[in-house]
């Protein structure tokens, strides 16, 4: 870094319209980053971090979105005053954008072969052969470590894995070499390990092309390694900036400690080891056939779940732990009888794995399931009271309209929701809102046994540490018994009592949560917990055979 300015962003203020009135999402951000420097903003959702980076791009929702003041200098020359044609030189030549979610970013309909190709192409200065190009892709492939690169150009982003679409659009996003590189959640949809290869990618094309970096994120772990200096936002301000080292250590302003000591902290609630089992699951399978030929026979399978066992408590927590594709949200289906399987399923003392969809009926509203999404398992045409009263209306007594409102309204009291917020919709929540919502409508019907898949990834560090404290506070009132599915070690942590590690469908390692944080056996979970925590480093292999250090 030599200290001149390579963006210089002045006073910036960005305001939406909303209904009949305006919505000042950025007011006064002020900041600047060096070639070679990696500047980190950080803040919680609705923070303006987002709209901020847009802004630099011009890529907002004009006229909805409009800059009342402010500048935005890229070597001196104001983006904001840019006309579209100088803006379209601009993007992906001097600034190019990773987004947070690839498989959204990417076209379904094209290989990736092609989406990366008309990036190149765009702005070469002469015509290139379809040869020149496929050629460019490779060489850009094989920089960002995707494996068997000349194999995979003709495939489809559904045919790839998160990591390998994080890594297209990395490749997209560097395929004409620019100056800066803005990253907005990089690495949250990612499973730990994978986010630490992309970090370590990141951090070595950083340097190796003397870029400079945008990071926007929540997640501070991933400041600490890479930011050279951070901007602290919130309220569409930033209140603190300084260097990384500092910021960390003496944090200045209250929101600044607020974030650094968000973390889910605490220990999963005491149960008896002796307690009544409520779920039991004896030798698990579920194999997903693999047809071929003009008949469509069976050659092979395909081994989600192969031979996995387990016994849940009342009042008990088991994490179940691994990388995308490793079985663990089957496996939570199978136990629910949302799939077929093989094995046996014991529930509350009953065997249920030949049970027909009648006869499991009843035991429904004893086994629940909050998933991940909390936006996309909400309808965003029912009503907040509608939404939570589902079930009940299925599984419940009738009631009077009253009588309705009443219980909706102690089943969103006991989330931390106000009672009279039934009659609104979805979308005027935030995340951990609506998350919370999710909850109160697998509580309500006074379940046994909760099947949570991925229920916080998707939230703010803060609002993590939030629904660990409460799922924990509803565990301990109602001894409630939970399958924690997650790849967030830090929220197991914190939530279970004993931890299944699972790799390809099958058991690597499980045993007390205690002993398997701090003495893991296999070197897979040596390697999850390095990425995670960041502890001794760690070797993982990546893509295309590099050996990479999760501690970066």
């Amino acid at each position: 870094m030599d200290g001149k300015p390579l963006l210089a962003v002045e006073d910036l203020c960005v305001n939406f319209r909303s209904g009949g009135g305006v919505v000042e999402a950025v007011r006064g951000v002020s900041f600047t980053i060096a070639k070679g420097e990696t500047l980190a903003l950080v803040g919680e959702s609705g923070s303006g971090k987002s709209a901020t980076a847009l802004s630099i791009l011009k890529l907002l929702p004009y006229p909805a979105a409009s800059h009342p003041r402010g500048a935005i200098r890229l070597d001196g020359q104001d983006l904001i005053k840019a006309g579209e044609a100088e803006m379209q030189q601009i993007r992906g030549n001097r600034i190019s954008m990773i987004f947070q979610e690839p498989m959204n970013s990417l076209n379904p309909l094209h290989t990736i072969e092609r989406q990366v190709g008309e990036v190149i192409a765009l702005h070469a200065e002469e015509r290139l052969s379809k040869e020149t190009l496929r050629e460019k892709v490779l060489v850009l492939f094989k920089k960002v470590g995707i494996q068997n690169a000349e194999k995979r150009l003709g495939a489809y982003p559904h045919q790839l894995s998160g990591g390998q679409r994080q890594r297209v659009m990395i490749a997209i996003a560097l395929a004409n070499e620019p100056d800066l590189l803005i990253a907005d959640e990089p690495t949250t949809a990612l499973d730990v390990t994978i986010q630490a290869q992309i970090l370590v990618l990141l951090k070595q094309l950083k340097d190796d092309m003397g870029m400079a970096l945008l990071l926007i994120t929540h997640d501070l772990n991933i400041v600490r390694k890479m930011a050279d200096r951070v901007c602290v936002m919130t309220k569409g301000e930033i209140v603190e900036e300084g260097r990384t080292e500092t910021i960390f250590s003496e944090p200045q302003h209250p929101y600044t400690r607020h974030l650094l000591a968000a973390e889910p902290k605490g220990d999963p609630p005491a149960h008896n080891p002796a307690a009544p089992v409520i779920m039991e699951g004896r030798d698990i399978r579920v194999w997903f056939p693999i047809h071929k030929g003009l008949l469509r026979r069976v050659a092979d399978h395909v081994k989600a779940v192969d031979g996995v066992s387990l016994t849940l408590r009342e009042g008990q927590t088991i994490g179940v732990v691994g990388e995308s594709g490793s079985g663990k949200t089957t496996l939570g289906l199978a136990l629910l009888r949302l799939i077929a399987s093989q094995g046996r399923i014991v529930f509350l003392g009953q065997g249920i794995e030949g049970l027909s969809r009648k006869a499991l009926r009843p035991l429904r509203a004893a086994m629940q399931v909050v998933f991940q999404d909390p936006y996309g398992s909400l309808s965003p045409r029912m009503s907040i009271g509608d939404i939570v009263a589902e079930g009940l209306r299925i599984h419940g007594p009738p009631l009077s309209k009253e009588d309705w409102r009443q219980r909706i309204g102690e089943a969103l009291s006991e989330v931390g929701l106000d009672p009279d917020a039934q009659d609104r919709y979805p979308h005027e929540f935030s995340g951990g809102q609506r998350q919370r919502i999710a909850i109160a409508r697998a509580m309500i019907l006074k379940p046994r046994f909760v099947m949570l898949d991925e229920p916080t990834s998707a939230l703010d560090m803060s609002v993590q540490a939030q629904i660990v404290d409460l799922l924990r506070g509803l565990q301990t009132k109602h001894k409630l018994t939970y399958l924690f599915i997650s790849h967030d070690l830090k929220v197991v942590r914190a939530l279970a009592d004993y931890v299944i590690v699972m790799k390809d469908g099958q058991v690597v390692e499980q045993g007390i949560a205690r002993a398997i944080f701090d003495r893991p056996g296999s070197d897979y979970t040596k390697s999850l917990m390095a990425a995670a925590f960041a502890i001794e480093p760690v070797a993982l292999r990546g893509a295309g055979g590099t050996i990479m250090k999760a501690g970066l």
